[in-house]
């Protein structure tokens, strides 16, 4: 007898035969490649076939980068306040408390300092998934604090950008965290402490008016999404037709506002390898 039979309904499977396929064992990308989720995970979370390179968090950036996974975390603890009382389609504080019991993080950026190849470095890196990794009065508060330790350990410093922008909740508030930024990255230039920038899938608004594009180098991943405000938008400020791609990575790297574009996989060597020649040290071999 066969293991179906036809009803009015369609073919039905009993449901003592049904098997559950498990969540995150594949992923798929944008160009329809399917990738097995523990191969993804090994290849720096970059799709083998066409190269597209995932979202990932701070937790992923600081598996890559800090040796062994070894690293301090600062400022931890720090979380948003609702100081504006700010209320939408749903009150901020409300938002706040959703965002930290569904992503496990206090919010959109997380800073440590560890080993890298054997030398110490100070990152913030942000995460989207914290609602979309906008900036917000604890984003600029870790990053200056941040910042101030690169300073007073004389240790280099990096951002990984990966925001939707200024967070409107906190208005002004958040806006003031643009000339915040700048102005401790500033100290860093007088210092001459280098400052490696970061921009990842998507890097917008704010973030990019702001420390994003104010590194002695600043670096992307492959195809991100670089710009300050959305398409349609410049389009009508200018009133101009756009050029395709013109938002993407490949593309500002053309028109002079990045240094260069690295693979996931080479990130660690290629920012040790800058490090290593503007502070005058030995180069070294990846060996962590």
């Amino acid at each position: 007898m066969a293991w179906f039979k036809r009803t009015k309904k369609g073919i039905q499977t009993p449901t003592e035969q049904k098997k559950d396929v498990p969540k995150g064992l594949w992923y798929k990308s944008p160009t329809g490649k399917i990738v097995d989720a523990d191969e993804l995970e090994k290849n720096f979370y970059v799709s083998p076939e066409d190269g597209y390179h995932v979202r990932i968090g701070s937790k992923e950036y600081f598996e890559i980068l800090f040796d062994d996974n070894t690293f301090k975390e600062l400022d931890k603890n720090m979380v948003s306040k609702d100081p504006l009382k700010f209320e939408d389609s749903k009150k901020y504080s409300d938002r706040l408390k959703t965002a930290i019991e569904k992503t496990g993080l206090k919010d959109a950026v997380r800073t440590a300092v560890g080993k890298s190849m054997g030398e110490d470095l100070v990152v913030a890196c942000m995460d989207f998934k914290f609602i979309g990794g906008s900036m917000g009065s604890v984003v600029g508060e870790k990053i200056a604090r941040a910042a101030d330790y690169a300073l007073k350990n004389n240790t280099p410093f990096m951002i990984i950008s990966k925001s939707g922008g200024a967070r409107m909740m906190e208005a002004a508030l958040s806006l003031m965290q643009l000339a915040k930024t700048s102005a401790k990255l500033a100290q860093l230039a007088k210092a001459g402490i280098p400052y490696i920038s970061l921009c990842t899938d998507p890097t917008t608004g704010g973030t990019t008016a702001s420390f994003a594009m104010l590194g002695d180098i600043n670096v992307s991943e492959p195809g991100a999404l670089i710009g300050f405000a959305g398409p349609r938008v410049v389009r009508d400020t200018t009133g101009k037709e756009l050029p395709e791609g013109f938002q993407t990575a490949e593309f500002v790297l053309d028109h002079g506002f990045l240094d260069f574009i690295s693979h996931r996989k080479d990130l660690k060597r290629q920012i040790n390898l800058y490090l290593d020649l503007i502070l005058n040290r030995p180069i070294r071999e990846m060996t962590a």
